[in-house]
């Protein structure tokens, strides 16, 4: 019973938590579009995130949820900078559309990786000490994370851009 309440509880925060998330990225680019680019990618966190706990045998407990939670925050994190960059490349420099991805994916790769590396690295003695005593909480809620930063950090890299270059109409897209 008590198990059934805090499973409620993680739901109704985990989608306070993406609704927090929308209308800070709508605060921010004052745009649904791109809003929603950024709102893709978190899925593709979560897929790494639902392989590490089928990979390791975990089955889907209040520490991986909450792993999952930590998860959107670290996914948003990059499509933010990338399409905060492509922006600013686009309006503010006057850049076309094709050479803002370009150059706005080169300009945020290392901070991008930096951020997922330096957070993978210090998760990995969580995870791995799984069968530590301690570390029942910790090592599902590291072990999801670990999996999404990975499919996350890889598949935004290809997929932001492409969702960038299909939001504007052609007019767009040889501006200069």
């Amino acid at each position: 019973e008590n198990e059934q309440a805090a499973s409620r509880t993680i739901l109704m925060t985990s989608m306070l938590s993406l609704l927090i998330i929308f209308m800070l990225l709508f605060h921010e680019f004052k745009s649904l579009r791109l809003s929603a680019i950024v709102m893709v990618g978190l899925p593709l966190a979560l897929i790494g995130g639902v392989v590490s706990i089928a990979l390791t045998g975990y089955v889907c407990s209040i520490p991986s949820v909450i792993g999952f939670i930590s998860l959107l925050g670290i996914a948003t994190r990059g499509g933010l900078l990338l399409i905060e960059r492509y922006e600013r490349l686009r309006t503010a420099e006057g850049l076309s559309l094709q050479a803002s991805i370009v150059r706005g994916s080169t300009d945020r790769l290392n901070p991008i990786l930096m951020t997922a590396l330096s957070s993978a690295l210090a998760l990995v003695p969580i995870a791995l000490g799984g069968d530590l005593p301690g570390n029942e909480i910790q090592s599902p809620m590291a072990k999801v994370i670990l999996g999404g930063l990975l499919s996350s950090t890889l598949l935004n890299a290809f997929v932001v851009p492409l969702l960038y270059s299909l939001i504007y109409p052609k007019t767009y897209r040889h501006d200069k």
